[in-house]
């Protein structure tokens, strides 16, 4: 090959190179333009663990996209007080929200059932359901008349009882109690003579200090240190019957949502649950230390009693009952998490509950 055969076929390949790469930026940044929302938060940041699940999300798509896409969280109060950040989406006043969904429970109780709602699952049986029983779809069916589309965000795992400040230990002990619970789980205790009281989470301590309040329920050992409620309520009771694997959803407008690029739809879906999976294994590692340095500090650890316990589950059958009656997308929705929790507890008890039983023997023997 001579020297201008050479440099004739490499000035074209150069060409060619130079071409390829002036076609290719434009097709990238038209993959990637610059987008950026708005998320509003139902929770302070004094919580790492629960407001730190849209500080994951946002982290997330950002790196993702070099920047592109950026999506700045504010806390409960700074855009909208923490029980509106769902009607702020709605509207279109943000484009996103990081909240729970019982906390919409006065406008449709169907809001609370991809949340949490008495009896239901554990945080492994709803995940389970929403990824792979339909419950994402189904929820979303939902709420597509509010202009809201909602992932899950994040999960607590089994949470508390609660704080009280003084002993109950029968029914007969919750009647006339002002108790600062979420949406659904009041409706029940209502039944059993509880009046239930539905206050963001930044308000509780203040409530309870004043008597405005007889007891609260929040998250669990990690959060519930942080906001002190064990210094104005010493009693501190277990399970959270209402909440056994409470869901934090991202609920993104639904126009806002759909309006994006394919790509950041899907990257949105993969951060979102990287977010999920992330809030409970924080929960998990945090609330071991915790719970030990609660009862430290005074707190008195008590279980509900069985006669509570039943007397509850009761109560929340027959409003079940009432509500599939007159709500058909909470009939739709709680038909087919009861359908998966039967199937879910049937396989829980086998290998799960026995090893896990087996442990907490030999940790309680002082063997591990």
């Amino acid at each position: 090959m001579d020297r201008r055969s050479f440099l004739t076929k490499g000035t074209i390949g150069g060409i060619g190179a130079a071409g390829a790469a002036a076609l290719a930026a434009p097709a990238l940044a038209q993959s990637a333009p610059k987008v950026t929302w708005r998320l509003t938060s139902s929770f302070p940041k004094s919580l790492d663990t629960i407001y730190g699940g849209a500080d994951v999300l946002s982290k997330m798509v950002s790196e993702a996209t070099d920047g592109n896409f950026q999506i700045q969280p504010f806390a409960a109060g700074e855009i909208v007080p923490g029980l509106q950040a769902a009607d702020a989406v709605s509207e279109g006043t943000v484009e996103a929200c990081h909240t729970v969904g019982y906390y919409y429970f006065g406008k449709d109780p169907a809001f609370a059932i991809a949340a949490a709602v008495p009896f239901s699952l554990s945080a492994r049986g709803i995940n389970a359901w929403h990824y792979h029983g339909g419950g994402i779809d189904l929820y979303n069916e939902f709420l597509s008349s509010y202009n809201l589309f909602a992932l899950p965000g994040g999960n607590t795992g089994v949470q508390m009882g609660g704080w009280f400040r003084k002993e109950i230990n029968t029914v007969e002990d919750l009647k006339g109690l002002k108790f600062r619970v979420g949406g659904f789980a009041g409706k029940v205790l209502e039944r059993l003579g509880v009046v239930p009281q539905q206050i963001a989470g930044g308000d509780i301590y203040p409530a309870l200090e004043k008597g405005t309040i007889d007891a609260a329920e929040w998250v669990g050992p990690y959060d519930d240190e942080k906001l002190g409620f064990f210094k104005v309520a010493p009693y501190y009771y277990y399970p959270g019957w209402w909440e056994g694997g409470p869901t934090v959803h991202f609920m993104f407008n639904k126009a806002a949502y759909e309006s994006l690029p394919p790509v950041y739809a899907s990257l949105l879906r993969t951060a979102a649950q990287a977010a999920d999976a992330n809030m409970l294994q924080m929960y998990d590692y945090k609330n071991p230390a915790a719970i030990k340095s609660l009862v430290g500090q005074g707190a008195q650890l008590k279980p509900l009693s069985k006669e509570i316990l039943e007397a509850c589950f009761d109560a929340a059958n027959a409003t079940y009952a009432e509500m599939e009656a007159v709500n058909a997308p909470f009939k739709k929705m709680w038909e087919s998490i009861k359908a998966f929790r039967s199937e879910y507890y049937t396989w829980a008890q086998v290998a799960e509950y026995n090893y896990d039983t087996f442990m907490m023997i030999q940790q309680n023997a002082g063997k591990l």
